[in-house]
């Protein structure tokens, strides 16, 4: 199990740093509602990092994702797969980055967060969790690492539940220092959310290369 959790913790901290869903939980934590949305957000991104993980195990498990104690080889093939969107997505943050002095264009839903109820936020929240596509990418990834380690069905729920706890800690920080420090944090969150709206596309840009690369040469290698 200790294998899997190190195999998969650069795909959490990939998750973790995601710069919209940070944005997003910064500004709920600016409304009236921040007590409730906040946390209920955070229920909502690990309720999509769940659902993610728990079908692509499920289905890992039948499928025989580990034979004879190695990695299937679909299971390398479909890490050459993720890498190569990775890889995409890397390079289209990288050409769509705003230029100096130009805007940085957000998504218009953000201007509706002052209005959203815990519902909607955890909505939200699993969402931008588990539908992003670099997100979704890196848990289908992780997902098909720990199962491709051979482990039992527990220790592989249990090494996903590693992987989704670290990948929360982006949109957890803020919550609870809103919640440990109340309206003094204004400050430090409205500092927060201008530097990731600034270098957004430098972040994804860089955890899309670092772990699309990452995933192709491991899979090359177990395929070698």
């Amino acid at each position: 199990m200790g294998e899997a959790i190190g195999q998969v913790l650069p795909a959490a901290v990939g998750v973790a740093l995601s710069p919209f869903p940070i944005i997003a939980v910064v500004l709920m934590l600016t409304t009236r509602r921040a007590r409730t949305n906040g946390p209920a957000f955070l229920a909502g991104w690990l309720l999509g990092l769940g659902v993610v993980g728990t079908i692509v195990l499920l289905v890992a498990g039948p499928a025989d994702a580990s034979t004879g104690g190695q990695p299937a080889t679909w299971v390398s093939w479909l890490k050459i797969l993720l890498g190569l969107i990775l890889l995409g997505v890397a390079a289209r943050q990288f050409q769509g980055r705003p230029h100096p002095g130009e805007d940085v264009q957000m998504p218009k839903w953000m201007g509706a967060v002052d209005r959203f109820t815990a519902s909607q936020s955890v909505f939200t929240g699993a969402v931008l969790a588990g539908a992003n596509p670099k997100n979704t990418v890196l848990a289908v990834s992780a997902a098909a690492t720990i199962a491709q380690t051979g482990i039992g069905a527990w220790q592989q729920a249990v090494a996903y539940t590693v992987f989704a706890v670290i990948g929360t800690i982006g949109v957890a920080a803020p919550v609870v220092l809103y919640l440990v420090m109340g309206k003094r944090s204004a400050n430090l969150l409205v500092a927060l959310r201008d530097w990731m709206e600034r270098h957004n596309a430098a972040i994804m840009s860089v955890i899309c290369l670092v772990i699309g690369v990452k995933l192709i040469g491991e899979a090359i290698g177990a395929l070698t």
